[in-house]
């Protein structure tokens, strides 16, 4: 099947570090799949702050992805299956997460690092999926572990990951409370189960206090990272857990470590980009066990705010940039 295809496909590449208009579509190489891999006719690729960073010459690629073509998730057809792969078909639909070279008409991936779009889902619409659910669950589930009735914090909760966490926590029967310094994004986000929205000014954490009677947060989903450590140090409850996933807030901040020792409490930090192949595939079964019936039975949706066509992803940049988005803007290819 492979062989007869031409050896060239479109792709956005980044001409030079720079604003949105580097972005360039070329023909470049088409990869080619190994005995273990996947190759992926991509129907949609989803946009992510780390494509911005990478395109500003900030946030290079892990070795063995293109360093020109960003992107870190994709939705689409199997086209190829390599010799040594089992259980997938060409025509399977699919979607997961890549190191890089995502925004490109196709990719290779491990087989196994795949998931299977949800039944009856349009191929284009999953590709909202893959980065923020995942990451999400990953942070949420996974490392902090929350559990039914605790309360979970998001910061910027109407980004991408701000409104997959949210229906996660609320599907798990967590609080979940969100901050966005916009009030139309947390009226958004109370659709998807947010239950109190906190406008992201100076007097955020009192009101976090506020609407959990002083008791603070069990989790926190940290979206924005240094802007807002100090509030977030003072709304952790005993045995509080703070997960840092990203920082446009800012990557350095002061931490009273008393309080953390006071508290009990813990913070960490989290990447899935760079992340070894064994643990990219352990967390696509987890995902698709526990996660992906929730899309199947409509109580997950991604959440698209926009679909732009690939030769207009300059706009699509800018549009992130500016902040105007709520949920996933996508490429469609």
């Amino acid at each position: 099947m492979a062989s007869a295809m031409k050896d060239t496909m479109r792709a956005v590449v980044i001409r030079e570090p720079g604003g949105p208009d580097v972005l360039e579509l070329q023909d470049v190489e088409r990869p080619t799949p190994g005995p273990d891999d996947v190759l992926v006719r991509v129907a949609s690729s989803g946009l992510n702050r780390a494509d911005l960073i990478q395109r500003r010459g900030f946030y290079p690629a892990p070795p063995g992805y293109p360093p020109d073509i960003p992107g870190l998730e994709y939705a689409g057809l199997v086209e190829a299956v390599g010799a040594s792969v089992e259980g997938m078909a060409i025509g399977d639909a699919v979607m997961g997460i890549t190191g890089g070279g995502g925004y490109a008409e196709f990719v290779v991936a491990p087989a196994a690092t795949t998931v299977a779009v949800p039944g009856g889902m349009d191929p284009v619409d999953a590709g909202a999926i893959p980065e923020v659910f995942m990451t999400a669950f990953d942070a949420v589930f996974l490392q902090e572990h929350l559990c039914t009735g605790e309360i979970l914090l998001v910061l910027a909760v109407g980004s991408g990951v701000g409104t997959a966490a949210v229906q996660l926590g609320h599907r798990a029967g967590a609080t979940v409370i969100g901050t966005s310094r916009t009030r139309a994004k947390l009226d958004a986000a109370a659709a998807l189960g947010l239950a109190h929205g906190v406008l992201g000014d100076d007097t955020w954490p009192q009101q976090v206090k506020e609407v959990t009677d002083g008791r603070g947060v069990d989790v926190i989903l940290d979206l924005v990272g240094g802007a807002y450590l100090a509030g977030s140090q003072r709304v952790l409850a005993e045995r509080g857990r703070h997960i840092v996933v990203g920082v446009p807030g800012g990557m350095k901040a002061e931490i009273d470590l008393r309080v953390l020792m006071g508290k009990r409490a813990s913070i960490r930090g989290t990447v899935l980009r760079a992340r070894p192949v064994a643990e990219k595939v352990a967390l696509a079964r987890a995902f698709e066990r526990d996660v992906v019936p929730g899309f199947e039975s409509g109580e997950l949706k991604p959440v698209i705010d926009r679909i732009f066509p690939v030769a207009e992803v300059s706009a699509a940049h800018a549009h992130m940039e500016e902040n105007r988005n709520f949920g996933k803007i996508l490429l469609g290819w």
